[in-house]
């Protein structure tokens, strides 16, 4: 997938437990994992803007765009 969410690489940062920025954005730690590990398909902007307002970040921050190698595409495959 070709967006990347970096937040444990904020959290590193920030010295901060996923359990702690779980509770103080009122998400699941199960939820904060799947951001973590990649598996994510979507997030609200709502959770987004609460992740970025406790880890003191922008949004730029946790998301990264990369290129797709275009193993999964059928558009390069035609």
């Amino acid at each position: 997938m070709p967006i990347i969410v970096n937040v444990d690489v904020m959290l590193a940062k920030r010295k901060m437990s996923s359990g702690t920025l779980a509770s103080r954005v009122g998400i699941t730690q199960a939820n904060l994992s799947i951001l973590k590990t990649n598996k994510a398909k979507a997030i609200r902007f709502s959770t987004l803007e609460a992740i970025c307002r406790e880890l003191k970040c922008q949004p730029g921050d946790i998301l990264e765009y990369a290129e797709d190698d275009g193993e999964n595409s059928e558009i390069e495959s035609k």
